[in-house]
């Protein structure tokens, strides 16, 4: 199988050497060159539509990061924008005081989601994280909190420390998904003076291959939380408004006491959620402090509003379960076919392709070529972040992914062979 040609991205390096001047780094975060391939993914892009991105090269890419999860629907979906538009055009958006929509939006999620007998809005997922451990430690007068996954970029849960005093997250303790024995140690020790459990109730861990729960678990987990009398959260930023519209912990059967929303719930926009019980979340109401100048915009209300009636309307999820098992079911029969150490883990809407380890270390040289290979091709998945679906995927586009998922593994098993 013949090398695909290396991408022209001239001019996203000729921008991103300027932006080292001017910005530390030149991009921040997840967006960095490093955590994709150097000198083979674009670094800045110019357009998107529907499931499509054109970089500033102008080369164009059927997508599957999806914004980092945002976009449930598509790119520049028009019922969504117009409805934003309109908004700003005949109301505006940001007032010193709060619009409606609040209690139309509050009213859609408590309708939805299990646990949501109350909501408090917020932009980001990591402000929604943070304000829900806030919470879970001003009702239970407790401390501590143990977590698992990934809840954003705050002092108590952010992976790289630096510039963050100890003392903000010695009170934080991780535990392993699918490992109740781990949870069960940490409470063992810590539950009295427990807060908090934090967890993503679908395992998504960062550069890692996804778990579902297993037999067990989140039952598990919530039974220990409480036995403790800790608040039970799930971090569903990823999983709310993707997995169903009652997120995963509808489609798993086990209802925490808080959940954090965000991401899928307004193609794009900026908003996220805490929602819960209302004994619990009335703890926001007079013994703690959240506010932020953004927080009550109302056009993201009003996309939040109209990606769910969407989402509603036009059976958007089950459009993607039922595309995405096909899809997945099709690349785990190319895996076994090749046979190259690949690993396809994760559910229809959101999954992950990684390469076993093992210890002649081809394995990292396997996904990098296999990922260069689909970026070439014009594919847009990163080897350290799972993909996901969209609704604006069509069949066509998912079938050309599979032709080039397939030609991609060919090229990987070509080369190693020869290697080897």
């Amino acid at each position: 199988m013949a090398e695909t040609p290396k991408l022209n991205i001239s001019k996203s390096l000729e921008i991103y050497n300027e932006a080292c001047s001017l910005i530390p780094g030149g991009v921040l975060g997840a967006r960095r060159p490093a955590d994709f391939i150097n000198g083979e993914y674009p670094i800045f892009l110019d357009s998107g539509k529907g499931c499509r991105l054109t970089d500033v090269d102008g080369n164009e890419f059927i997508d599957y990061l999806c914004g980092y999860g945002p976009i449930i629907l598509g790119y520049r979906e028009e019922e969504v924008d117009e409805a934003v538009y309109e908004q700003i055009r005949n109301k505006g958006f940001c007032f010193s005081l709060t619009q409606q929509f609040q209690n139309a939006l509050a009213r859609k999620i408590k309708a939805r989601v299990p646990s949501a007998e109350m909501s408090i809005f917020l932009k980001t997922g990591s402000d929604a994280t943070t304000a829900s451990i806030r919470i879970a430690r001003a009702y239970t007068k407790k401390l501590k909190v143990m977590r698992c996954g990934y809840h954003g970029w705050h002092d108590w849960c952010v992976e790289m420390k630096g510039g963050i005093p100890s003392k903000f997250y010695e009170d934080v303790f991780e535990f392993t998904y699918n490992r109740l024995d781990q949870l069960e140690e940490l409470m063992a020790a810590h539950g009295n003076e427990t807060a908090a459990v934090i967890m993503t109730p679908f395992g998504h861990p960062n550069h890692q291959e996804m778990q579902e729960p297993a037999p067990g678990f989140l039952e598990g987990v919530k039974k220990l939380t409480h036995q403790y009398g800790a608040v039970l959260i799930y971090d569903e930023i990823r999983t709310g408004f993707r997995v169903t519209l009652g997120g995963a912990q509808q489609y798993y059967g086990v209802t925490p006491d808080l959940s954090v929303l965000g991401k899928a719930i307004a193609n794009g926009y900026p908003i996220s959620v805490v929602a819960g019980k209302e004994e619990i979340m009335m703890a926001a109401a007079s013994k703690l402090f959240i506010s932020s100048t953004f927080f009550p915009n109302s056009d993201a209300f009003v996309a939040a509003l109209k990606t769910i009636e969407i989402l509603e309307r036009d059976k958007v999820l089950e459009d993607i379960w039922e595309k995405g098992e096909a899809f997945m079911r099709r690349i785990r029969q190319m895996l076994d076919t090749y046979d190259v150490g690949a690993k396809l883990t994760g559910i229809p809407p959101m999954f992950y392709i990684t390469f076993n380890k093992d210890a002649s270390g081809d394995y990292k040289g396997k996904r990098t070529d296999f990922y260069t290979q689909l970026i070439r091709k014009g594919f847009f998945f990163t080897p350290y972040h799972h993909a996901y679906i969209s609704y604006r995927h069509t069949e066509e586009d998912l079938a050309l992914t599979l032709k080039a998922i397939d030609e991609s593994l060919a090229f990987v098993k070509e080369k190693y062979r020869r290697i080897r």
